[in-house]
């Protein structure tokens, strides 16, 4: 996106979300009009999006794959989001599942920023995985909600055996083969016997079936990277190989809506401007 407009990204029904910016003056906001960066301010932040005019899509049915193979109770807006910087991120450590790593004090900052940035958006329920640094992340943004967090073991982190804890750069050269097949054929990856981001795959397909026939109609997600990106690929039908295809930072939010075939439609990816503004998304 240039400095010149605003580009803007939208669908019918629920309510859209921007576009990813790192710039608090150019947040992609829904106008009647086009218009330069430099005539948006705080004040002009809609509280509505007015979809007769901004070209989002109407309505999608039998366009993509059904996560559920059976019809769900109503149409469903899903919110995912990436935990906040945890102490292993800043040390470049390979995560993976271990439970070792927590939020730093600029990851609880972020969480916060995060909790502000939806505080508008209602949810009828918030999952969790139980790993400490997305279990702490849920419980800043999900602090003074009435509803009970939900915690599934299928949004853990992908499994990395004993390459957990390791250094980026001490893993690339004690166990170079390895390293190498994970970091540039994930799908072909294999660990004591296992194919990890295959089996990720299963748990993200899991997981969205559970998801999506709890009862609701708009959820939030708070886990991780990994899963993160073996539910967005499963939920647009790509498989294992396209693992590194898609990025999602810490703090990002990306938000699908499906429809009473459980089949998704992508409507935000990687949205971070609240990360770098006190941008509020409206409900």
């Amino acid at each position: 996106m240039g400095t010149c407009g605003i580009v803007l990204l939208t669908t019918a029904s629920p309510k859209p979300w921007p576009l990813r910016s790192s710039s608090p003056r150019a947040l992609p906001v829904p106008r009647i009009r086009c218009c330069s960066v430099s005539e948006l301010s705080p004040d002009k932040l809609p509280t509505s999006i007015d979809f007769s005019v901004t070209g989002g899509a109407y309505d999608f049915s039998k366009a993509t794959t059904s996560l559920t193979n059976e019809f769900i109770s109503s149409p469903k807006k899903v919110t995912l989001l990436r935990h906040g910087l945890s102490t292993w991120n800043s040390e470049s450590r390979i995560q993976g599942s271990s439970d070792l790593s927590v939020l730093t004090e600029v990851g609880e900052e972020q969480a916060k920023r995060c909790k502000k940035a939806l505080e508008n958006i209602y949810f009828d329920q918030c999952f969790a995985s139980p790993i400490s640094r997305a279990k702490q992340t849920a419980e800043i943004i999900w602090q003074g909600r009435e509803k009970p967090l939900v915690y599934l073991d299928s949004l853990k982190e992908i499994s990395l055996y004993h390459l957990e804890g390791m250094k980026n750069a001490d893993a690339k050269q004690i166990y170079p083969k390895e390293y190498t097949i994970w970091r540039e054929d994930p799908a072909n990856f294999i660990m004591n016997g296992r194919y990890p981001v295959r089996d990720l795959w299963k748990a993200a397909k899991d997981c969205w079936k559970e998801m999506l026939l709890s009862p609701g109609e708009s959820f939030l997600v708070v886990t991780h990277k990994s899963i993160l990106r073996a539910l967005t690929c499963t939920a647009l039908g790509l498989g294992p190989e396209r693992f590194r295809s898609i990025d999602i930072n810490n703090g990002g939010i990306c938000v699908f809506n499906f429809n009473v075939r459980g089949e998704a439609m992508l409507d935000a990816l990687n949205t971070t401007a609240h990360m770098y503004s006190d941008h509020v998304y409206p409900g």
